[in-house]
């Protein structure tokens, strides 16, 4: 089975989110946990988090559908020790807030080296920080979503996300997030016979059990641009058909399947699209 959603706001407080994904005809969504352009925030409200629980409930939005994101100022994979040590406390307090709203899945950008280490040491460094937060927490799912190779960001290569899976400590509570549109812009091709082929190496390189969760984007600029730049479904580069093959491919079920495109009120109408091809 399918579910299909978008990355939603949460403003007002984190108990919109369900409201706001049901609005849209949505059985999955991603939010944020708090603002996600500062470093800190009060603690969850165990009114607010009730209020989570009954607005979920009335949105018919299992918990293990919920893709919770981490702020976008942390990056573990930074050189300078005092700034990797602040992004790793942010991303464990990501973690026990998840934790707190009854939540699994927690996705994150794995990182980026800013052209002061190799990526080996980059990715090496995350892996730490990665069982740092494993050890300090108790059920959260690390989520590590494949980037573009925008900038110097890691992640954009199978390689680099089998990589941070095999230095994970316990394999259980890890697993990955494929971004259609970064997978697109670092080279991976999905069109047309290609698909086939691109899929059998994510398969052999990191494996459809730790598929996780996806993002549902197209893509502004071509294949192997490296641009992170996100476009409604069919109205980028990618086009409709490669989303058609996801939703009817059984490797693709339960799991949230979730839009970032840039125009929310195009949503739900995206997601009738994609309930359609299937």
């Amino acid at each position: 089975m399918k579910f299909i959603g978008a990355h939603v706001s949460i403003s007002g407080g984190v108990d919109q989110g369900p409201l706001n994904a049901r609005a849209i005809g949505a059985d999955a969504m991603a939010i944020f946990t708090k603002n996600q352009r500062q470093w800190v925030s009060p603690p969850l409200e165990a009114a607010s988090i009730a209020a989570f629980h009954a607005h979920l409930a009335q949105a018919q939005i299992a918990p293990q559908n919920v893709l919770v994101h981490d702020s976008y100022l942390i990056n573990m994979g930074n050189p300078d020790p005092a700034k990797s040590a602040k992004a790793i406390d942010a991303f464990i307090e990501e973690a026990k807030r998840v934790e707190a709203l009854g939540l699994t899945l927690l996705n994150f950008h794995p990182g980026s080296h800013l052209k002061a280490i190799s990526e080996e040491a980059c990715l090496d460094q995350i892996a730490r920080a990665m069982n740092e937060t494993l050890a300090r927490t108790r059920s959260c799912v690390l989520v590590i979503e494949n980037t573009a190779g925008q900038g110097t960001n890691v992640g954009y290569r199978f390689e680099h996300l089998a990589q941070l899976l095999d230095r994970a400590e316990d394999k259980s509570r890890v697993g990955v997030c494929i971004d259609t549109c970064h997978l697109f812009a670092s080279g991976y091709e999905l069109r047309g016979d290609a698909f086939d082929a691109t899929w059998a190496e994510f398969d052999r390189l990191v494996g459809f059990s730790f598929l996780r969760g996806m993002h549902l984007n197209d893509a502004v600029k071509e294949c192997g641009s490296r641009v992170d730049r996100h476009a409604s479904l069919g109205k980028g580069c990618i086009g409709t058909e490669p989303f058609q093959r996801i939703m009817g491919d059984s490797r693709f079920d339960g799991i949230p399947l979730i839009l970032e495109t840039p125009a929310p009120d195009l949503w739900a109408e995206e997601i009738a699209l994609l309930r359609g091809f299937i």
